[in-house]
């Protein structure tokens, strides 16, 4: 049954996969899309829409804004839940824990990934678009998974179109996090240009939680790491305005203030998103054991010890084994995250062989100032890719899709259409 909202009509698409593509007649779980459509354009081609994250659910449409109503302009849009997360089986806390031991539970969230998410796409593909070659649009860890769709299913393929999403072909997990951490310094350096009187503020809240037993409203503890972790906003439009807002209320007399900590809990929580957690550095693991690669970087940064009475950084896209123990919320995923943190033997998401002849035609926005996905690890792939075209500009942080979609976009249509 479909649904009309403003300018669209909605679409629900269900279907069975395998668990294990590489054991089709085994278990099955469930992956759901929701096709958006204008109802006057029933003829459109296919545009796949696959989600940033990694472990992040597609957006709920509420009409045709913003990039969704540039799409469908053009094609049906089908917004994918990828494996695990929304309305495609999702991994809860609950539904890990019935999976067994750690150890099962980790094998489980290993058949996760960009190349399981790309195999689902294609027997979606066949299901709903007809079998078709059909478009696709990348945000973020979308662009991961483009790049894994291109090195397996080419021929799925009609165009791609990606924002902020080029990953590094041979990049570990480490190797992102030594070139983002310095960026992640620059994004800090501009927050305290920005607002300079908050470098004490910041500085204040830090010393209060070192001597203070503060208990977010889960009750949960705010350690001084728990506080840094609020520059993950820092990459995206208006990240910098919701910490300071943050700090202008901080304080209730001597104690901080309830609506800081229920903001900071809002912004720091993974209890809605835990895949986001649990997946994140293994979503870059090819072979090598990550090995909590963040952690291990952070360790050699000493700007980003928040002890003594310096400037404190706060940190950006990356996950840390702390939050595992200090959300109580995220402490079922904790076994499990920490036997894939050291799992080996990982598969190659990307064959360069493959991507170097890719017919394919690509447009990629690359953002200049990205501090999730490095500029010049996209240029780099950029330049291994066969009909890729590149669209760098610090026009819009790595939130271009949602802060200018229908420019960005309409532009990158533009591109593989040959008309920019």
């Amino acid at each position: 049954m479909a649904v009309s909202l403003p300018g669209v009509e909605l679409t629900d698409h269900w279907l069975d996969v395998p668990l294990d593509h590489a054991a089709p007649d085994g278990e099955r779980i469930t992956v759901y899309a929701r096709e958006v459509g204008n109802p006057d354009h029933q003829d459109r081609p296919w545009l796949l829409f696959l989600q940033g994250g990694p472990g992040g659910k597609s957006p709920r449409p509420e009409g045709a804004d913003n990039w969704l109503g540039r799409a469908v302009q053009d094609f049906r849009v089908l917004l994918l839940d990828q494996r695990g997360t929304g309305r495609s089986t999702p991994v809860t806390a609950r539904s890990l824990a019935a999976r067994g031991d750690a150890q099962s539970q980790a094998d489980y969230l290993a058949l996760l990934r960009a190349d399981s998410i790309v195999r689902d796409a294609e027997l979606l593909r066949a299901a709903v678009g007809g079998g078709a070659p059909w478009s696709t649009l990348g945000q973020s860890y979308g662009g991961f998974c483009t790049l894994t769709y291109l090195t397996l299913a080419p021929d799925g393929l009609r165009e791609c179109f990606v924002t902020g999403g080029l990953a590094g072909l041979n990049a570990s997990a480490e190797d992102v996090y030594r070139r983002t951490y310095p960026r992640v310094m620059r994004k800090n350096a501009a927050y305290y240009r920005r607002y300079p009187e908050d470098e004490s503020a910041v500085r204040r809240v830090v010393d209060h939680l070192a001597t203070t037993d503060v208990q977010l409203p889960t009750g949960d503890r705010l350690s001084p790491e728990r506080l840094q972790a609020l520059g993950m906003g820092f990459g995206a439009t208006g990240g910098y305005e919701t910490v300071h807002y943050l700090l202008e209320e901080a304080w209730d007399g001597s104690e901080l203030s309830p609506t800081f900590l229920a903001g900071v809990q809002e912004h720091t929580s993974f209890v809605t998103g835990p895949l986001y957690a649990v997946m994140h550095e293994p979503c870059y693991a090819q072979g090598a054991a990550t090995r909590w690669a963040a952690q291990r970087v952070r360790e050699e940064l000493p700007a980003f010890d928040w002890r003594g009475d310096g400037r404190v950084l706060f940190t950006g896209e990356m996950t840390y084994p702390w939050m595992f123990e200090q959300e109580r919320a995220m402490q079922p995923f904790a076994a499990a995250a920490n036997l894939l943190a050291e799992r080996s033997g990982w598969p190659d998401l990307y064959d360069a062989a493959t991507l170097a002849i890719n017919t394919v035609p690509v447009a990629a926005a690359v953002y200049h100032d990205d501090m999730y996905v490095d500029a010049d690890l996209s240029l780099d792939t950029a330049a291994l890719v066969g009909s890729v075209r590149t669209w760098v500009t610090n026009e819009y942080e790595h939130n271009g899709l949602r802060a200018g979609g229908d420019r960005v976009l309409g532009r990158l249509i533009d591109m593989a259409r040959g008309r920019a």
